[in-house]
């Protein structure tokens, strides 16, 4: 990230013009839609129509009035919500100009800026080979500038333990004990068994999987022999990319991994977006806007866990 990782406020600025501006106006209209609040105040009471939604009949009233009724409420707009940041050294990958860190990093800005521009409160947890941060969640553009400076003065790391996104969720559930509005960022290369804390997670809040990646983490070019290194472990091998048959197997493999991830997160009840590291974040965000509205009408009002899949390059 060659923008001054020593300059919070002038990627912030950046992005508050190229960004945030356009993706304030754009969302304004789908704001319920994708940030909801959790707080519900009883407004009133009324005779039950058709349509209505059974299980807001309030039973107490209807037995004594032999009429049924339903209960209407006044949703609290303000939310809370935590990044989930997977900041372990696999996430230092790119192999254009772009990280999937810098993706990260600019996702984050991007929605915090959006959430406490409406007076909503942020906070973030940080994962290196363990849950080594916690930003409490406070509001205000001062706090995302605390907070970009957080994730961009982490100096980076060759080597660490193999990531474990089960170990940072299930400290997640501990940390966060109130309902809120969870984004989970991370490339999601991790040691097995992290779906299941992901659905206890999901029993809570409402959660945003973002998955980062790579385009070549999907699809090899000929690019001759390589010499790899495993950004956690710092284990090298040489492949042989002019190999027709290894690069099938590569991609095979690819989308089998792919089928897993997207498995378990809808097994979970998790929305996904996923963000390339040559992806328009503003395109990327809106398109997946669009989709849970559309989701959101399909549920009659509820949420479906929806998955948004990269664009075709």
């Amino acid at each position: 990230m060659s923008e001054s990782a020593q300059d919070p406020e002038r990627i912030l600025r950046r992005l508050e013009w190229t960004v945030i501006r356009r993706l304030d106006g754009a969302v304004h209209g789908n704001y319920r839609t994708l940030f909801r609040g959790f707080g519900l105040d009883l407004a009133d009471l009324r005779e039950y129509q058709y349509h209505d939604d059974v299980r807001h009949i309030d039973w107490n009233v209807t037995a004594r009035l032999q009429t049924p009724y339903v209960r209407e409420f006044n949703e609290d707009r303000e939310v809370t919500a935590w990044f989930l940041l997977d900041l372990s050294p696999s996430v230092d990958f790119g192999s254009g100009d772009t990280k999937k860190r810098s993706v990260s990093t600019e996702f984050v800005t991007v929605l915090a800026r959006l959430l406490t521009r409406h007076g909503n409160r942020v906070g973030a947890l940080f994962y290196g080979d363990s849950l080594d941060t916690v930003i409490p969640a406070r509001a205000g553009r001062r706090h995302v500038l605390h907070l970009i400076h957080r994730m961009l003065s982490r100096p980076q790391r060759d080597r660490s333990a193999s990531t474990n996104l089960g170990d940072f969720l299930r400290a997640a559930f501990r940390l966060i004990p109130r309902r809120s509005l969870v984004f989970l960022v991370s490339d999601f290369i991790s040691a097995p068994g992290w779906p299941e804390p992901l659905a206890h997670l999901a029993q809570r809040h409402e959660i945003l999987a973002v998955r980062l990646y790579d385009p070549l983490e999907m699809d090899l070019p000929d690019l001759g022999l390589l010499v790899v290194q495993d950004a956690e472990t710092g284990e090298q091998v040489f492949l042989d990319t002019h190999d027709g048959g290894f690069r099938k197997r590569f991609a095979a493999a690819a989308e089998r991994r792919e089928q897993a991830l997207r498995a378990a997160l809808s097994d979970a009840g998790v929305d996904a977006l996923e963000l390339s590291t040559n992806d328009d974040l503003v395109d990327t965000i809106l398109r997946f806007a669009d989709l849970r509205k559309r989701r959101s009408q399909l549920a009659g009002g509820g949420m479906l866990p929806a998955h948004f899949e990269r664009s075709p390059s």
